[in-house]
């Protein structure tokens, strides 16, 4: 009898562990997309991706094309915020608040990809100054319209989103935005892309140019991956890994 009971006891450890296990790993992501544009191919690529890592991961996401359900009551319903693909201006007033609310109070990661650097005055929209500084003190300078091949190398490779990356790696047919500056002296970077690597080699470069980085002033993980212009990044192994490791170091998992 004291065998069985025994027995009953472990089993129900065992079960309320693998509960356990189960609800401290599934979370639940926003990813904020572009709706229109050249970009839209890499979004749709990106769900197609993202959604298989989702069921495969068992964590639940959630998409939206622009900002008008944004809110602090909105994203608290969520533990990583994606900016996948989608500019920093024309988001409501409500949605600025809540956003800076979010990164500033650590309530939850956030991951910017490509087009969440195109800091200036666009469409008739100001330069949201709080993510300027957010992403260095920079604002958007230039690009490579024609696109070119480049060599990126990782300057730590002790970041958990850089865990199983090489020390170097090629990603082709970006565009390879410029700014004013580098963001170097206000964010931590974790890669930069070699401008010298170039293919074919051209005229708009900015010298120190790093491409993948967290800022260490906010209470959010948070990082901001440059590269996201192409669906085809999605067939690079190297560049899934990169996305993968961020998503789970952003919901701090």
């Amino acid at each position: 009898m004291k065998k069985l009971v025994l027995l009953a006891l472990t089993g129900i450890f065992i079960c309320s562990n693998v509960i356990a296990q189960g609800s401290s790993t599934h979370f639940k992501v926003l990813a904020l997309y572009e709706n229109g544009g050249h970009h839209i191919e890499y979004s749709k690529r990106a769900k197609i991706w993202l959604d298989k890592l989702a069921a495969d991961s068992g964590f639940t996401i959630d998409y939206i094309q622009n900002t008008d359900k944004i809110d602090s009551a909105f994203l608290s319903n969520y533990r990583l915020f994606i900016q996948l693909d989608y500019a920093p201006y024309a988001w409501t007033d409500k949605a600025v608040k809540a956003f800076q609310n979010y990164i500033e109070r650590g309530e939850g990661g956030w991951i910017g990809f490509h087009h969440a650097t195109l800091l200036g005055e666009f469409d008739g929209y100001p330069m949201w100054q709080w993510f300027s500084t957010f992403m260095g003190d920079i604002t958007f300078k230039n690009y490579i319209a024609t696109f070119a091949t480049a060599t990126v190398n990782v300057e730590d490779a002790s970041n958990p989103v850089m865990k199983g990356i090489p020390a170097s790696f090629t990603i082709e047919n970006e565009e390879w935005y410029t700014y004013n500056k580098s963001p170097r002296p206000n964010v931590h970077v974790i890669a930069s892309v070699n401008e010298s690597s170039y293919q074919p080699q051209g005229d708009i470069k900015m010298g120190d140019h790093p491409v993948v980085w967290t800022n260490e002033h906010v209470k959010a993980r948070n990082i901001y991956i440059f590269m996201g212009h192409s669906p085809a990044l999605f067939n690079n192994p190297v560049y899934g890994k990169i996305f993968t490791n961020a998503i789970f170091w952003a919901a701090g998992r």
